[in-house]
């Protein structure tokens, strides 16, 4: 678990980078609602919870920042005890002072008034543009009558690209809980008839083992499914001979993991498959060898389109000479997406690629992205050899950079064919 001396050494950072004289506001994300009278599970604010490890709706985090000194302020739900009864129990106020490691904590109720107040001699104001509260409206008002405004979601966004070795922790956990969620669906994949059911087995998992949240809804897709990049019916039979392109990952104390395997329906790959299998995967560990501080992610993406690339003409795929095709993206086709993105309390996680003056960043140790290449043919593709058709293949790793180079933290999970067809 991260520790409150941890957050609070985040918000310090936060500050030190904060105008003199200004105000800057981060506030929580607010329930939804599902239908009529019932909600979605409720999820806080990615960057709220960076900031505060607090996980209530209708809260509120202020930096104030005067005379080159700064002071934290929050502002939570007071104790209710007739809501609390339908709702669950509140940290409230007193609770809030004694957990937290925040200079003054107040009821939300008195957050309007308390603005009034620091607003007084402020010329900067700070929030993330991305809140659509009521607050966010008023705080916005007053903006427009600043010397300056800026969205505080930037820096925050920088310091998440850099993971502690808690975070890491957190990582590491979730992708073992994935893990063995994936082994379980190779294990499952020849008694399950419907989509759906190995989605049951690999969601069991992650709840059996505290990890209450998927990262991101699962992607189940049989056969020909797998050819549409973000499926996510999951209701379609599975048929004996098919590949199944499973992308599922847990999320564990808000910290996400992001997996994908490519496994035979049967248990075992037929020929067709182990050699469409066998490009895609020496792709994605040969781009995972690049990796290390200073490389750039357009470099590996550059790679990867390449190696595609002649991996699909020496398969008959695509026709003709390698550069030429590359020049004319006949490639992309196939290979329509990113080799990666970055991941961490998001999985996508809400970090820049670019600095501000537009220039790519450089890997640096701390960061964790995915790797994941992949080739995609639907089944009436009638420019591909007939044995390829209707066959989806995506592999994916979550991959952390290091002083050294990198190192595969999903390394465990059962890749190549032997591995796979095992656990069958």
């Amino acid at each position: 678990m991260i520790s409150e001396t941890e957050y609070k050494k985040r918000r310090e950072t936060l500050a030190e980078q904060l105008k003199n004289n200004s105000l800057s506001v981060l506030f929580s994300a607010v329930q939804q609602i599902r239908s009529n009278d019932t909600e979605y599970v409720f999820r806080q604010n990615s960057n709220f919870y960076y900031m505060t490890g607090f996980k209530e709706d209708n809260a509120t985090l202020v930096f104030l920042k005067k005379k080159g000194k700064t002071k934290t302020i929050l502002f939570v739900q007071k104790k209710d005890k007739l809501k609390e009864l339908w709702t669950g129990k509140r940290l409230g106020v007193k609770q809030s002072k004694k957990r937290f490691l925040i200079d003054k904590v107040y009821a939300q109720e008195d957050f309007e008034t308390k603005l009034k107040e620091y607003m007084q001699g402020i010329t900067s104001i700070n929030y993330d543009f991305n809140s659509y509260t009521d607050k966010a409206k008023v705080l916005h008002a007053y903006a427009k009558d600043m010397l300056s405004y800026a969205n505080l979601a930037k820096p925050i966004e920088q310091m998440r690209l850099y993971k502690s070795p808690t975070e890491i922790a957190l990582i590491r956990k979730a992708i073992a809980i994935t893990k063995e969620a994936h082994h379980r669906a190779m294990h499952m994949s020849k008694k399950c008839n419907y989509e759906y059911e190995l989605q049951a087995e690999i969601e069991y998992v992650f709840k059996k083992n505290a990890a209450l949240s998927d990262a991101y809804t699962s992607i189940v897709a049989g056969g020909n499914n797998a050819n549409t990049l973000h499926y996510i019916d999951n209701n379609k039979p599975l048929h004996h001979g098919d590949l199944i392109l499973i992308d599922a990952g847990c999320e564990y104390n808000y910290y996400a993991s992001d997996i994908t395997r490519s496994i035979p329906t049967s248990g075992k790959f037929t020929q067709a498959q182990k050699e469409l299998y066998e490009m895609v995967l020496e792709v994605e560990l040969a781009i995972i060898k690049m990796i290390q501080p200073n490389i750039k992610r357009t470099q590996l993406q550059k790679k990867s389109e390449e190696l595609l690339c002649a991996g699909m003409v020496k398969l008959g795929i695509l026709k003709g000479d390698v550069k030429k095709l590359l020049k004319k993206q006949k490639h992309k086709k196939y290979y329509p997406h990113g080799i990666g993105h970055w991941m961490g309390i998001d999985v996508h996680d809400q970090a820049p690629y670019k600095d501000e003056n537009g220039k790519e960043l450089l890997l640096q140790s701390g960061m964790v992205m995915t790797i994941e290449p992949g080739v995609y043919i639907e089944k009436d593709d009638t420019n591909v050899p007939l044995k390829y058709r209707g066959i989806g293949i995506r592999i994916e790793d979550d991959i952390l950079v290091t002083d050294e180079g990198h190192e595969n933290l999903s390394q465990g999970i059962a890749k190549t064919i032997n591995e796979i067809e095992k656990y069958a």
